[in-house]
């Protein structure tokens, strides 16, 4: 893995044509004769020949991996037949799905956007209707999100407004998944009309059906501010309690020699499952994982994490190389890397576990610890922030997180066989309620939390650096493992320093644009002012424009004036700049 994955960077930043990718494949293949030869010179260097050919394989996977677009030319108002493939979460104004869409040009991926007034679409029927189509454009600025890179490695070509009726008509050509998916749609319409509240009905969509679509934003701010996304997604930790409550159930219910069966019973349904919610990535990630650690367990094979990992890894990869893309990919495999590289060490410093009750506890503190230090560097640079709430939250939210998601699934169960029972509605909107409360609580803990964090790549290295070598200093403390680590923090500062005086001594003059409205910025030393109309909307601007901006360009200081019509002319520290 470690050969392969720089492979398919490799090729994503080259863009090797098709005459280089079959050259490729034959050397590969000539690389695999000589690991048949027994000589001693060839077993010496078959570790070598073995990483120049998994390099090559990554090389070779990720140029048949990555869909090359059609270049359909689409009409900006056309009218369109589709059928939809994922529902999306929704925005404020749009529900969103992802679709195939017929033209009169050809076939093509989009993503759908129509009136959250419009009834719900479902994978039943095709559905026709007018259409405004555009294809995502690619950021202005470096700071900014490329969303046309991000639908790119979907295979999503355009995006569609639909702004007339849709008229639908029945499918008889459903499949097997699409069958699964209108199945986990309707448990989802279902759970609306349950006596539970809105809030608490929404929090059961996203943590067991991978529907959040209805979860308010005050709640993600919450949940992501407090460092607790990954209880809100389906994530390793809902798959493993899914299992390890069906795993309890069989074991109990059959005697020892059925063991096996219980495991492999266990592994089907959360396939099942998998499936269910419509091959969410994490999710996918999680069943991999876990099946391939219990496949050493069947197999009486002694069960080792790095292989564990590498090979689930290398199975997710083989079938989509642009999963290595994926944020969350990234940040599952590093968690558990980290836990694999820091726990035990973090473990032997804390009191000993001579009890149950002790080892939920300390084992919880150190799995949190260990997860949140080898995701840190990624989680700084991708989303520019972080809270020292998040340890105390996960220290306590963690522990019961199991109890809520097994509770949750069997309220799901009960939902999707028609069965209501009030006591158990009322119960668990109690104990939901009470949990939101308390994460809203941390979330708003202001002085542990910071943004605006600026990270590049450099730093991120220098960073994950610091980490490895924690771990020896934790093991073992002496002169040599201490002067190592203190040396490599020594570097990442010398680094950062470097990177916040070359941003400081430049001057930048940028026009923005955002949701028809214009915004000039200047830039000089580690300060910067923006310029925005009266009317546009202040808080997204920030959260989108200003704040990526700001983290971008290690600014220490950001001013917001209001720019009034018709100005030609503004004043910033005492220079006058040109609005073209």
């Amino acid at each position: 893995m470690i050969c392969f994955i720089p492979g398919i960077f490799f090729q994503d930043q080259l863009v090797l044509d098709e005459n280089f990718i079959y050259l490729i494949i034959g050397l590969c293949g000539l690389l695999l004769i000589p690991m048949f030869l027994g000589s001693f010179f060839f077993y010496k260097v078959k570790p070598y020949l073995l990483a120049i050919m998994f390099f090559g394989i990554g090389i070779v996977l990720h140029f048949f991996n990555t869909s090359s677009t059609q270049n359909i030319s689409v009409d900006k108002n056309e009218t369109l037949i589709f059928k939809i493939t994922k529902k999306l979460n929704s925005n404020e104004k749009n529900k969103k799905y992802e679709a195939i869409v017929q033209s009169g040009k050809g076939n093509f991926n989009a993503v759908i956007y129509c009136s959250k007034k419009e009834r719900e679409l479902d994978f039943d029927h095709y559905y026709q209707s007018m259409a405004y189509v555009s294809k995502p454009k690619s950021p202005k600025y470096d700071f900014q999100f490329n969303y046309a890179k991000y639908l790119q490695r979907k295979n999503i070509e355009y995006q569609c407004y639909i702004n007339d009726e849709v008229f639908s008509v029945e499918r008889n050509d459903l499949r097997w998944r699409e069958k699964f998916s209108q199945k986990r749609l309707d448990i989802i319409q279902n759970i609306n009309q349950t006596s539970m509240s809105s809030q608490t009905n929404a929090f059961l969509k996203g943590i067991i059906l991978a529907d959040r679509t209805e979860i308010d934003m005050q709640t993600i701010r919450d949940f992501s501010r407090s460092g607790l996304v990954h209880f809100l997604a389906i994530s390793g930790t809902h798959i493993v309690a899914i299992f390890g409550l069906l795993y309890f159930l069989l074991t109990t219910l059959l005697s020892v020699k059925f063991r096996k069966y219980a495991v492999t019973t266990s592994l089907i349904f959360i396939w099942i499952f998998t499936v269910f919610i419509g091959f969410g990535s994490s999710a996918v990630r999680a069943t991999i994982m876990l099946s391939v650690y219990f496949t050493y367990v069947l197999l009486q094979r002694k069960t080792d994490v790095l292989h564990a990992l590498a090979l689930s890894a290398f199975i997710i990869l083989i079938f989509d190389t642009q999963q290595l893309f994926d944020i969350g990919f990234q940040l599952s495999f590093l968690a558990v890397l980290g836990i694999f590289w820091l726990n035990q060490p973090i473990l032997n410093y804390l009191p000993k576990q001579n009890n149950r009750f002790k080892k939920i506890i300390f084992n919880t503190v150190s799995i949190s610890v260990s997860a949140q230090l080898a995701t840190l560097p990624l989680v700084l640079y991708y989303f520019h922030q972080f809270s020292f709430i998040s340890i105390i939250a996960n220290f306590f939210i963690v522990p019961f997180s199991e109890i809520i998601i097994v509770f949750s699934f069997l309220m799901t169960a009960l939902v999707a066989c028609n069965l209501d029972f009030q006591f158990l509605n009322s119960l668990y909107d109690f104990i939901i309620q009470i949990l939101l409360r308390l994460i809203h609580c941390f979330a708003d803990i202001e002085f542990l939390f910071f943004k605006n964090i600026s990270m590049n790549l450099v730093e991120v290295f220098a960073l994950f650096l610091v980490i490895c070598l924690m771990r020896f200093t934790i093991l073992k403390l002496n002169p040599k493992n201490s002067a190592r680590l203190i040396m490599s923090i020594f570097l990442f500062f010398l680094i950062r320093i470097g990177f916040n005086l070359y941003e400081c001594h430049k001057t930048e003059i940028l026009t923005h644009y955002f949701n028809k409205n214009d915004l000039f910025s200047v830039k000089k030393g580690d300060a910067a002012c923006f310029w925005i109309n009266e009317n546009a909307d202040q808080e997204k601007i920030i959260q989108f424009i200003i704040d990526p901006y700001t983290a971008s360009r290690r600014l220490r200081k950001v001013e917001i004036r209001i720019l009034p019509s018709g100005t030609e002319k503004v004043v910033y520290k005492n220079q006058i700049y040109q609005i073209k």
